[in-house]
C-alpha cells in the first residue's frame, strides 16, 4: 500500500472512531469501550500491531509503536463517598503510630516530616493514582484448592495469583471510593528480571507524562525471604477479625543517586502507616528508609509497598490490600494538623 492510500485509511478511520466517540457521550459504557478500542486501532493503523489494554502483555517502550497495558477508569458519581471532603487530621496518636527501620545513615525529625502538608484531592477529575507491578509476577504460598503454574518459585504469569491480581483489588476498591486509578498490569519482571526497574521506570515516566493529573504512583511488592532454607516469611496481622498479610512502605533516598522528593515520600508513607495502624493495630511492619531511589524520584508522591511475603497466602495479601485501599481513601482530602 502506498504513503497515499495509508494515510487515507488512517484520516478516514479517525474521523469514524472520532464521530462515534462523540456520539456516545462521555462516562458510558460504549464511550469506554471505544476509547479503548480507539487507541488499539490508532496503535494498529501506524505500526499494523494489535495491542489490547487487558491482555496482560509486556509491553515495549512508550518510544515504540505501541503503548503500556492499562485498566482502570474514573467512578461515575453515584459511587463517590457521601462524606463531606475532610482533611485527615493528625494528632499525637499518630505520631506514636509511626515507626521507621533507617538503612541509611540519615536522621531526619520524622515526627516534622509526618506533619508536613499533604494538600490534594483524589477524588478531583482525571486519573489521580496510578498503580504498576515492577515484580508484576511475584506471588505468595497456594492455599488449598489455589493451583497455579509457576514460571519460577513463588513467581507466575496468571494474573489471578499475582501481583496483578492484587492490584486489581486496589483498583476496585478505589475506584469504587470516588478515585480514579490507572493500572498497569504489564509484565515489567518478565521474560527477564534483570532491567524491571528501567522498564517500570519507561512506564511511569509514560503515564506522567500523559496524565499530569496523578498525585499518587503505587508500586506493589511482595517481600521474600528464605529463613531456614525450607520455610518461608509469612507476615501476621489482623484486620476485621480476619488473618491479614502485613504492609510495609519502602522509601528510597539520595544517599546514592539524585533524588530530590524523597522527603515528601516518606511524609506520604508515614502519613498512611499512621491511619493504616488506627484502623488496624499491626497492619504495619516498620517503615523502610533504604539508599536506592526505587523510580521514586520521577515524582512526590511515589510508594514501593511490599504487600505481605511469599509465605503469606494470597487470601492473606488481598486481605491486606483492602486495607491499604481504606488507608487510601482516608488520606483522599489531604491531611491538617490537629
Amino acid at each position: 500500500m502506498d504513503q497515499h492510500r495509508e494515510n487515507l485509511r488512517y484520516g478516514v478511520w479517525a474521523l469514524i472512531l472520532a464521530a462515534l466517540l462523540w456520539l456516545t457521550g462521555p462516562g458510558s459504557a460504549p464511550h469506554s469501550f471505544l476509547q479503548q478500542g480507539c487507541m488499539s486501532l490508532l496503535v494498529y493503523l501506524q505500526s499494523g500491531r494489535w495491542v489490547s489494554p487487558a491482555d496482560g502483555a509486556p509491553p515495549e517502550s512508550p518510544d515504540a509503536q505501541t503503548v503500556p497495558t492499562e485498566t482502570g477508569t474514573a467512578a461515575s458519581s453515584s459511587e463517590k463517598p457521601a462524606k463531606p471532603p475532610t482533611p485527615y487530621r493528625l494528632t499525637e496518636a499518630d505520631e506514636k503510630a509511626i515507626a521507621v527501620q533507617s538503612m541509611v545513615p540519615y536522621d531526619p525529625d520524622f515526627v516534622s516530616i509526618l506533619r508536613s502538608p499533604l494538600s490534594w484531592d483524589l477524588t478531583g477529575p482525571g486519573p489521580k493514582v496510578l498503580i504498576v507491578h515492577t515484580h508484576a509476577t511475584e506471588s505468595y504460598t497456594p492455599s488449598e484448592g489455589e493451583e497455579y503454574k509457576e514460571s519460577s518459585a513463588y513467581r507466575t504469569l496468571d494474573n489471578r495469583y499475582n501481583m496483578v491480581s492484587v492490584g486489581d483489588e486496589v483498583t476496585r476498591l478505589l475506584e469504587a471510593g470516588g478515585i480514579s486509578v490507572l493500572h498497569d498490569r504489564a509484565y515489567h519482571d518478565y521474560p527477564s528480571y534483570n532491567g524491571s526497574y528501567s522498564d517500570s521506570r519507561r512506564s511511569i515516566s509514560y503515564y506522567l507524562e500523559k496524565y499530569p493529573t496523578i498525585c499518587m504512583v503505587l508500586d506493589l511488592h511482595r517481600d521474600a525471604v528464605e529463613l531456614d532454607g525450607e520455610n518461608q516469611l509469612s507476615t501476621h496481622a489482623t484486620v476485621d477479625g480476619e488473618p491479614s498479610a502485613q504492609l510495609m512502605m519502602v522509601t528510597g533516598t539520595d544517599f546514592r543517586w539524585r533524588q530530590p522528593h524523597w522527603q515528601k515520600n516518606l511524609g506520604l508513607a508515614l502519613k498512611l502507616m499512621a491511619v493504616l495502624e488506627k484502623r488496624n493495630p499491626g497492619i504495619c511492619r516498620p517503615t523502610q528508609l533504604r539508599e536506592e531511589r526505587f523510580n521514586q524520584d520521577t515524582s512526590p508522591g511515589c510508594m514501593l509497598v511490599e504487600i505481605g511475603a511469599n509465605g503469606n497466602t494470597h487470601t492473606e495479601a488481598l486481605r491486606a490490600a483492602g486495607a491499604l485501599a481504606q488507608g487510601i481513601l482516608d488520606l483522599a482530602y489531604g491531611t491538617e494538623n490537629g
